[in-house]
């Protein structure tokens, strides 16, 4: 955190007009709200360590590496007294409808999130502006900014800064804009008010663990990512576990059945950033189409977007378990077969199994 000694101590009015002032900037700056919590976590740590023990990070291992670090703001950046957390909607402003995407086989889907330019930057350098415009205000003080990029337990933070509450997919909901939003935060030292955090208001509704493909949110407000298509399809480096490659569906790149059916999202405007707008067709692309990608085409075409981390091969495997899923089609067989040619172990095994699936149908 950067030095503050130079600053005058502020007086609690200051404090007021300062924190009003930064609701302001960022606003002008594209965030869609602003709310101020402090550093105690204690709450949702106990939640955090059981749901490590019982080993729903899967191969998340740097949650395990970090623990409760998470959970105390205060000794990842030492002198921290508020978080500023800040959301900014990203529903694509224009696109196909996601269910006609998930309701068409030949098709792929990518999660709303991923359409367009990866956000992490985007929101990153405006944070910096925020800071940098509060930093002009009042002279030099201590902030570190943060979009999903340490051990932060952001939506924890979300929701003591009044920003929503943690619905029971784990998702951060508002009743005003839904859960279609990213989060980024602010360390600062600054003594600022804080916001009221957020009310539940789930209530009895379990729409989200009911559609869930897979089953993971095995309990409310608790996800077993080793069940996740999210967690599947981007973070898992290994093969789909051959019993979860047919709840997959068409997904290829992340799941947003649970928002979709979220009730709380008819409140949900689209986004008015035009990097968040869908990249190469991605919104409703053609399954095969996808498929034909080598690794210097899918580096090329997903430049600046979040899928470019999930790399080549776990993009032919996913796409490869979605051909499986789709209706039976001589072309798909042929696509499937061809791509075993140059595979390597872990795309041959997807294959097998997409063509197995893909022969057993034609002869239904």
């Amino acid at each position: 955190m950067g030095e503050s000694k130079n600053r005058t101590e502020l007086s609690s009015d200051e404090l007021r007009q300062l924190a009003d002032k930064i609701n302001h900037w960022s606003r002008e700056l594209g965030f869609q709200q602003t709310g101020i919590s402090d550093t105690d976590l204690s709450a949702s740590e106990t939640h955090l360590l059981d749901w490590l023990d019982q080993g729903f990070h899967g191969e998340m291992e740097w949650m395990q590496r970090h623990g409760a670090l998470r959970t105390r703001p205060q000794e990842l950046v030492p002198g921290t007294l508020r978080i500023i957390s800040v959301r900014m909607d990203y529903l694509p402003p224009a696109g196909r409808d996601p269910q006609s995407v998930l309701d068409n086989p030949v098709l792929g889907y990518v999660s709303r999130y991923a359409l367009g330019r990866d956000y992490h930057k985007i929101m990153r350098k405006r944070l910096q502006k925020l800071a940098e415009k509060i930093q002009l205000e009042i002279g030099p003080f201590g902030y570190r900014a943060f979009v999903d990029s340490a051990p932060v337990q952001e939506k924890a933070l979300a929701e003591k800064a009044g920003l929503g509450w943690l619905g029971k997919h784990s998702n951060v909901i508002n009743p005003r804009a839904g859960s279609w939003f990213f989060l980024g935060e602010l360390f600062t030292d600054l003594p600022l008010p804080l916001s009221t955090p957020a009310d539940n208001h789930c209530g009895s509704c379990q729409a989200c663990i009911d559609i869930c493909p897979t089953g993971a949110i095995v309990t409310p407000y608790s996800v077993d990512a080793r069940l996740c298509i999210s967690y599947l399809s981007i973070e898992h480096a290994g093969a789909i576990p051959v019993e979860l490659r047919a709840p997959m569906g068409n997904r290829i790149y992340g799941c947003d059945d649970c928002q979709l059916v979220c009730p709380w999202n008819r409140f949900a405007r689209p986004s008015t950033e035009q990097d968040y707008s869908p990249r190469n067709n991605l919104d409703a692309p053609q399954l095969l189409s996808l498929f034909q990608w080598d690794e210097k085409t899918f580096l090329k075409r997903t430049e600046g977007s979040p899928l470019r981390r999930m790399g080549h091969q776990r993009w032919l495997r996913n796409i490869a378990v979605a051909l499986g899923n789709a209706p039976a089609d001589e072309t798909i067989i042929r696509a499937l077969e061809k791509k075993m040619e140059a595979a390597s172990e872990l795309l041959r095994e997807h294959l097998r199994w997409s063509l197995t699936q893909q022969r057993r149908r034609q002869k239904e």
